[in-house]
């Protein structure tokens, strides 16, 4: 295929996805309604659910502006041949070919992540904050960034060179022994994150002795959970919104509450939680996820060994030769559409989950304090209540709060 159809086709890709991305948004935020759900209006001032209705208006604005800037910005390097020029540049100071491309990846991210600085601050320090929920401090955000760079580019780097090696030393067969390596990587990432990454982000207290630490390890006991610790970590040091996870793959898991979770519900409704997460254990869905994970991987990558190769891949991005980096970036567009069905797989699947693991927190604890458990966190988070079936369809990797507590309830959605 001649350069030009392969730009063309890179061009049209952009474009639609960039389009179709914009239109959803659109039809989510004309699907805003001002009456309060009766399932949750107890919950809800009439207030505070209008601030909520502003909120995503405001939010989806700014995801307007965002995704105009970031699309006018790949189409003017798509267009001027911008990456090729990039490529031509770096080669004037650099022979090897793996540190050449991860030099150009470096050059993109910060580049990229410069260009869009002055947006993540808008988004942190106005709107988040203008809602009541931004905790972040200057030093946090700046720090949050440097330990960022660094980790991408340790750890990126260091899956970059690899892959990079395997494709000049094996040929086309690079994917099986990539993907090898890729799925050890993601099985290392789900056994040590809270160990080992998280820390370097966020401080993990043992959560202390008392009633919410004995009512936690009651149910574990009660559901032959295999528990081995309790964190607390501080997600209000950048905002107020709350979450809860447990990792570990094996025999032992570490739970981790957010302090702005245990701050704002009860005894209760944490186990709810808590109970949640370990349906998602008990009906295997850790395990399966992680399967489908490495399958996607193992599909992608024999798609890339197919295009790897190929000058004139190279020569659609503006380069003057064959560079394997250009090829990688160019086929993250190529593959995007197919991504696109994968990830919608993915998310049915995952919403799937959701439901299985809330009907476990049901049947093993109390459908009750769980039902007013997620009312409380959508309440505290301004969640959209009526998002449009297409952009949940597209976008939601959980059921939207309604249908959770319908099922929960045994009734039908509205």
């Amino acid at each position: 295929m001649e350069p030009d159809v392969i730009l063309n086709i890179i061009l049209a890709i952009t474009v639609v996805s960039y389009l179709f991305d914009q239109i959803l948004e659109f039809i989510n935020l004309k699907s805003q309604r001002t009456d309060i759900p009766r399932e949750i209006e107890a919950f809800y001032e009439k207030e505070k659910y209008l601030k909520s209705l502003a909120y995503h208006r405001e939010l989806a604005r700014f995801s307007f502006s965002t995704s105009a800037f970031s699309f006018l910005l790949s189409l003017g390097m798509l267009l001027s041949g911008g990456f090729g020029w990039v490529d031509s540049w770096l080669r004037l100071y650099i022979d090897n070919t793996i540190v050449l491309a991860l030099v150009f990846f470096g050059v993109l991210v910060v580049a990229s992540d410069i260009l869009t600085i002055p947006f993540q601050w808008y988004s942190t320090f106005v709107i988040e904050e203008k809602y009541g929920f931004n905790k972040t401090t200057l030093k946090t955000f700046v720090t949050d960034k440097l330990k960022g760079y660094l980790l991408t580019a340790v750890v990126g780097g260091v899956l970059m060179a690899a892959l990079i090696h395997l494709i000049l030393t094996i040929g086309p067969s690079f994917w099986i022994w990539f993907s090898v390596l890729a799925a050890v990587f993601v099985l290392f990432v789900n056994m040590f994150y809270t160990s080992l990454i998280l820390p370097l982000f966020n401080k993990l207290t043992p959560l202390p002795a008392g009633e919410l630490k004995t009512a936690i390890e009651n149910f574990s006991r009660n559901v032959d959970f295999p528990l081995d610790s309790i964190f607390v970590i501080d997600g209000s040091k950048r905002s107020k919104k709350a979450n809860a996870f447990f990792s570990g793959i094996g025999k032992k898991k570490k739970i981790v509450l957010y302090d702005t979770l245990i701050e704002n519900h009860t005894t209760d409704e944490l186990v709810a939680v808590l109970a949640h997460e370990v349906g998602h254990f008990k009906k295997k869905h850790v395990i399966w996820g992680y399967v489908l994970s490495i399958l996607q991987i193992v599909f992608t990558l024999f798609v890339l060994s197919k295009m790897t190769y190929s000058e004139s891949v190279s020569m659609a991005l503006g380069g003057s030769q064959l560079a394997i980096h250009l090829n990688l970036l160019a086929f993250g567009i190529l593959f995007s559409p197919i991504s696109g069905i994968t990830g919608l797989f993915m998310n049915m699947y995952s919403r799937r989950n959701e439901f299985e693991a809330d009907a476990y927190a049901k049947e093993t604890f109390d459908g009750t304090a769980l039902s007013n458990a997620l009312k409380r966190l959508s309440v505290d988070s301004l969640s959209d209540l009526y998002p449009h079936p297409l952009y949940v369809f597209f976008h939601y990797s959980h059921p939207p709060l309604l249908r959770r507590l319908a099922a929960l309830s045994g009734v039908t959605a509205r």
